[in-house]
């Protein structure tokens, strides 16, 4: 993900859910609606999220140091991880709290035509916001399905706020389900209703980004295709002669490290070899350019009938 896409959509959503919960907090106080008062909360959640998405990518530049020598990459998932659970829990909770105490004490709306007139212009603004993370998230998911993107992007933000413009979506048409409803009848109940639905839909799209943030934290490797990519790039020559055993993994969204030991001929000269490795690795950033962290071993292979030279008969020659 291009820094520059993953911000546009990144302010777009904290502009939207900053007028936006400010316009709901107003609603809510005019009409005593506990829905605008958890869409309000909701909004404010969800700008959270965005300064800390922001945060979280300003401290993954920091430079690596002795302490962190493979960088600060990981930032990213760390704060995206608070976002999924911090905020849009806390969010949840509090709905669900205010739906039950609307359920238990339910009343009438005053100045109705506020929250309504509200949550048309939030279905606006938030509709925006979707429409510029969709628009920046297309040409990185390619052939996947929306699902498939948010569950295999190494870049946390745009899932992240994908899913964020989604919810508030559907929480303006459950909000506007229960503010609609206690208009026409008269019964705050519906009111207490689209609350409880306001939260449980906080606490899935909580528990979704969860468990895709916390994948990320535990470590990644390249996808299949990327893997297959790396494979024909060290094998693409005759440097090596196979790969005995490679790993790689996700040092942050735009750093993937590549770890493989290969098996080269047992008489090559120390100095062919490492022009050897040198070749390699360039194949390799050509053909997965994210893939800035490499460790390429050399060894002698050893077949199961033990024709190949051991390990420790290599001759390196110049150092005979």
């Amino acid at each position: 993900m291009s820094a520059s896409g993953g911000n546009k959509a990144i302010f777009a959503a904290l502009l939207a859910n900053l007028g936006i919960a400010l316009t709901k907090f107003i609603a809510w106080f005019v009409s005593g609606s506990s829905s605008m008062l958890a869409e309000g909360v909701h909004s404010l959640a969800d700008s959270g999220n965005q300064l800390l998405l922001m945060l979280g990518g300003r401290q993954a530049k920091k430079r690596a140091d002795k302490e962190h020598p493979f960088g600060y990459g990981r930032e990213r998932y760390v704060y995206a991880f608070v976002v999924s659970i911090i905020l849009f829990s806390v969010g949840g909770v509090f709905s669900l709290y205010e739906g039950i105490e609307k359920l238990r004490h339910p009343h009438a709306l005053e100045n109705i035509w506020v929250p309504l007139l509200v949550l048309l212009i939030a279905i606006g603004l938030e509709s925006f916001s979707l429409r510029t993370a969709v628009r920046e998230s297309t040409p990185l998911k390619g052939a996947q399905s929306w699902a498939q993107f948010i569950r295999r992007a190494k870049a946390p933000e745009l899932p992240v706020v994908l899913l964020e413009d989604v919810a508030a979506l559907i929480g303006l048409v459950f909000a506007l389900f229960g503010v609609g409803l206690t208009a026409i009848t008269g019964n705050g109940v519906f009111d207490g209703i689209g609350t409880l639905l306001i939260g449980t839909l906080l606490i899935a799209v909580a528990i979704v980004l969860g468990i895709e943030t916390k994948s990320l934290l535990v470590g990644e490797g390249a996808s299949d295709d990327d893997l297959a990519a790396i494979e024909r790039a060290v094998l693409d020559g005759d440097e090596v002669e196979r790969i005995i055993h490679m790993k790689t993994l996700y040092l942050g969204p735009d750093e993937l490290l590549v770890a493989t030991k290969v098996a080269v001929a047992g008489d090559d000269r120390l100095a062919d070899v490492a022009n050897a490795i040198d070749v390699v690795e360039a194949r390799i950033r050509k053909a997965v350019p994210v893939a800035r962290v490499i460790y390429i071993e050399p060894d002698v292979w050893v077949d199961p009938e033990g024709t190949h030279p051991a390990t420790d008969a290599i001759v390196i020659k110049g150092l005979e």
